[in-house]
């Protein structure tokens, strides 16, 4: 049986456009994109660490990036009020390489 897989809302705010760009290319493969610097994705933690630990490569100083995981309470909570549907829980795995 493979690691539990969990929800996590990945935001940031990357000063640069060439930085934002490769940030933007790595967490397409990771997961959906909510807004123009959010993205949620279902990961194990040992997928949720790779993914942080190749941001960080592209990352400096000057920018911010939040991972937060997201219980399943919290998800049933999430609500996006201009979209109907926009959280639909789905097991799929968007991880592309």
């Amino acid at each position: 049986m493979g690691e539990s897989k969990n929800w996590y809302l990945i935001c940031y705010d990357i000063r640069d456009p060439k930085r934002w760009r490769q940030v933007y290319k790595q967490l397409e493969g990771y997961g959906e994109r909510l807004q123009f610097s959010i993205f949620r994705c279902r990961l194990t933690p040992r997928e949720r660490e790779k993914l942080r630990w190749q941001l960080e490569k592209v990352l400096t100083e000057e920018d911010d990036l939040l991972i937060v995981g997201l219980c399943n309470q919290c998800i049933e909570r999430v609500r996006a009020c201009n979209r109907s549907g926009a959280w639909p829980v789905s097991e799929q795995n968007f991880k592309i390489f």
